[in-house]
């Protein structure tokens, strides 16, 4: 009896596996039909979010291999800048000086008494040949040449720069002394001012700057004419009467740009001079400077003139000004003929400020 009902288990098994398998083959065409139309549904219902999203993923690949091609030219030239300044400062013992801080005198009188012998003192006749801009010798500069082009007579103590078609880069003057801020110096003859950084009414020319900053820096008294800047900020300064009367206008942001031609950066500092010209001499030619600076100056016996001047952004800031003759004479000025589209005025104070007293030169 047992082995009957196994075999009609058996016989009943078979018979349920044969019906499974008869329905599974009778229905796979048609469930192989729903898949293909089903997945055909999703690529069309897919499509859409795919054409959406494609551009913007290759633009973010495209970002992404442009940042590390720039990243490493970027790199490449902040090397080649750092080496170039390497080989600047070995090739001239006298740079490497100027660097570690020491004044044009100082280094200069290391160099020579570095030099000496039994028998006198041997100056190094290639360092000390001509004078120079980036040493903060005197002399008249045609940008963006280091030596004076009119060679400098005895006697001759201006820091003059003239400025025509070749546009700089940079030229930052620091820490200077100008003026008879000595016992017994005093100003070229004929002259008025100690800085006197602008274009030339006599020329019809301007001095066309993309940042120009007078910072920390002593006068007598201080002028702004004719200066037409998009973005003009002046702060914190103290003076013996001031009168800051800007107008505003339109002017557009501007910087220079000059090319494989436009000169490298013209700098000096620590050196000692009865005035600081720059112009723009050439008739209807206007000199050309990405960026000025001027700071830490300190003038006596004249005043400090910025005038005929188009610039993207000026900035006068954290400057002493004043001769001692108390708050009714405006020793401060910023005429209605300055014109900027932004101007900022902060933290200016009038205040009873002395002359800048002069001090004994070195022996």
């Amino acid at each position: 009896m047992t082995a009957l009902i196994g075999m009609f288990k058996l016989f009943a098994d078979s018979i349920m596996w044969a019906g499974l398998w008869a329905w599974r083959l009778s229905t796979a065409p048609f469930l192989f039909i729903w898949w293909f139309v089903k997945s055909i549904g999703l690529a069309v219902a897919a499509t859409p979010g795919i054409l959406w999203r494609l551009p913007i993923r290759g633009y973010r690949r495209l970002i992404r291999v442009r940042d590390w091609l720039l990243a490493r030219v970027e790199y490449l030239q902040a090397e080649s800048a750092k080496w170039k300044t390497t080989f600047n400062i070995m090739k001239s013992p006298y740079s490497l000086l100027r660097g570690m801080g020491f004044t044009p005198q100082m280094a200069a009188s290391l160099l020579i008494g570095a030099s000496a012998v039994t028998s006198g003192v041997v100056v190094n006749e290639t360092l000390l040949s001509e004078p120079s801009f980036a040493r903060g010798d005197p002399g008249q500069y045609e940008a963006p040449h280091d030596a004076p082009r009119v060679v400098a007579v005895e006697g001759y103590n201006t820091l003059r720069i003239d400025l025509g078609t070749t546009p700089v880069s940079e030229i930052d003057i620091s820490n200077v002394s100008i003026g008879n801020v000595y016992t017994n110096s005093a100003l070229p003859s004929g002259a008025t001012t100690a800085i006197d950084v602008g274009g030339s009414g006599v020329a019809n020319t301007y001095l066309e700057v993309g940042t120009l900053i007078f910072e920390r820096n002593r006068c007598d008294t201080l002028t702004l004419t004719d200066v037409r800047a998009h973005k003009l900020t002046i702060e914190d300064n103290a003076s013996d009467g001031q009168s800051i009367a800007p107008s505003a206008g339109t002017i557009r942001n501007r910087t220079v740009i000059g090319g494989h031609h436009q000169a490298e950066k013209m700098g000096t500092q620590g050196g000692t001079y009865d005035r600081l010209w720059i112009q723009a001499p050439t008739s209807t030619v206007n000199g050309k400077i990405d960026k000025l600076t001027i700071s830490n100056a300190y003038t006596r016996g004249g005043g400090c003139w910025l005038h005929r001047i188009k610039a993207g952004e000026v900035v006068i800031r954290l400057n002493e000004v004043g001769m001692g003759n108390g708050l009714v004479l405006k020793d401060f000025t910023v005429e209605t003929s300055v014109t900027a589209s932004v101007i900022t005025q902060t933290g200016n104070v009038e205040v009873l400020m002395a002359r800048a007293a002069t001090v004994t030169a070195d022996s």
